[in-house]
């Protein structure tokens, strides 16, 4: 469908949308006076008609007239409530499967059982009114289910946008390594993932989790990739940011998908490598030690393990694949344990587990849990999990571990919904 069409269907779908929804609200409204009712109509449609010029003015808007920060959100103003409106459709549409099967209803049946069946209706919903022999009313009880429905997703993700964005969760996992160097037994790693710099709206929040991480004083911390969204510059004005986050031991960092800039037009194939270097030099500059498919030896009281770090390596539909695994392993066979900084959880099951049984754990990102489920207690669910068959948290296959982190940052949709931004607090431990 080419982008013409598209502009043109679109706003058609919406207006299908609202007025669907808009058959609950009259129904609802129908026992209020015509001023009334007319101002609830006015008001209604009058959303429509912002939310319809929002969507051609975005259309024409030059790419670099507004931020990519105030451009999400207006997508999210425009999607979000239609978005929730879909829900709403599913309850008025039960209760117009029900019109429709009692219209059917009464077409064959004498007029007296007719009768009967429309007293019944009557009696079922007294608020609907008298039923006309040839209109059968809808359910004041459905349209106000259809509307609470429809509310609720509007009322939750915006929320997610005013507070499950930067509320920053501590997670601590133990890993028992059997054989873990008694250097180090009880050394604390931190792990943060898929920061999406280019869309963060709110600078303080987002130094307020870096002040959070601090606070755990961990001895090293990882950090699995998506520095950006696409355009090395996004960082900029966060490098004095996270240009705080140290340790005794160091930061270790390496790409994500997104750090690529594949999900934009580029002038050149030049302009795009030129992209992806400017994004390793801010890693540089915020003083991480980026790991491009290479290794690090670490020592600690005499004590040695490995240390391994590659580019981006995906095998799900469409991934990238820009690693090099065996590249990054080679020199680290010797050492009794060896983690591993990968961006995505699927290199775990396609490369990692089947051909290298000695990498003790693997630490990836990139799903973010899809920013949006319920997690109660060892419980959780997500989108993500259709996706993915390591979404979220720590998975494990004989002695060999995966820990998939569920972001720090978000994109897309500038919020997150039961499924918050993680700071992952790792001991080593000895098994």
């Amino acid at each position: 469908m080419n982008r013409t069409a598209l502009f043109f269907i679109l706003p058609a779908i919406l207006l299908l949308i609202d007025w669907y929804v808009f058959q609950a609200v009259k129904t609802l409204s129908r026992s209020a006076t015509e001023s009334t009712q007319r101002i609830i109509a006015i008001t209604f449609w009058g959303f429509t008609a912002v939310s319809l010029l929002l969507y051609i003015v975005m259309q024409f808007l030059p790419p670099d007239s507004i931020s990519r920060q105030v451009r999400t959100f207006l997508w999210a103003a425009i999607a979000i409530p239609y978005f929730s409106k879909v829900f709403a459709i599913l309850i008025i549409f039960i209760d117009d499967l029900g019109r429709f099967f009692r219209w059917i209803v009464s077409l064959f049946y004498k007029p007296e059982v007719r009768e009967a069946v429309e007293d019944t209706t009557r009696q079922t919903i007294p608020s609907a009114g008298p039923v006309p022999n040839d209109a059968i009313s809808r359910s004041d009880f459905l349209m106000k289910t259809a509307l609470v429905v429809g509310a609720v997703p509007l009322v939750g993700f915006t929320w997610g946008i005013l507070s499950g964005a930067h509320d920053y969760r501590i997670r601590r996992i133990k890993l028992p390594l059997k054989n873990l160097p008694s250097g180090f037994d009880g050394m604390t790693i931190a792990q943060i993932s898929d920061i999406h710099s280019g869309s963060f709206f709110n600078k303080t929040a987002v130094r307020g989790g870096v002040d959070l991480l601090l606070k755990q004083k961990p001895d090293m911390v990882f950090f699995t990739g998506d520095l950006v969204n696409s355009h090395a510059e996004e960082v900029n004005s966060y490098i004095d940011v996270f240009n705080k986050v140290k340790a005794p031991m160091g930061v270790y960092s390496t790409l994500g998908n997104h750090d690529y800039g594949k999900y934009v037009q580029w002038p050149s194939a030049q302009a795009e490598r030129q992209n992806v270097m400017n994004v390793v030099a801010a890693h540089k500059q915020m003083g991480w030690n980026i790991m491009l498919d290479e290794n690090k030896i670490l020592e600690q009281s005499g004590d040695k393990i490995a240390l391994i770090g590659v580019q981006n390596l995906g095998f799900g539909p469409a991934a990238l694949r820009a690693g090099n695994l065996a590249k990054a392993y080679k020199g680290t066979e010797e050492y009794p344990i060896k983690l591993l900084l990968s961006h995505d959880p699927t290199h775990w099951d396609a490369e990692v587990r089947p051909k290298y049984s000695d990498i003790d754990v693997t630490f990836s990102g990139h799903t973010h849990g899809a920013q949006f489920g319920v997690e109660i207690g060892d419980k959780k669910w997500s989108p993500a999990q259709y996706f993915y068959k390591q979404w979220a948290g720590l998975y494990q296959d004989g002695d060999q571990r995966l820990y998939v982190n569920r972001g720090y940052g978000y994109i897309g949709y500038p919020g997150r919904v039961g499924i918050l931004p993680e700071i992952t607090i790792f001991e080593l431990v000895k098994a």
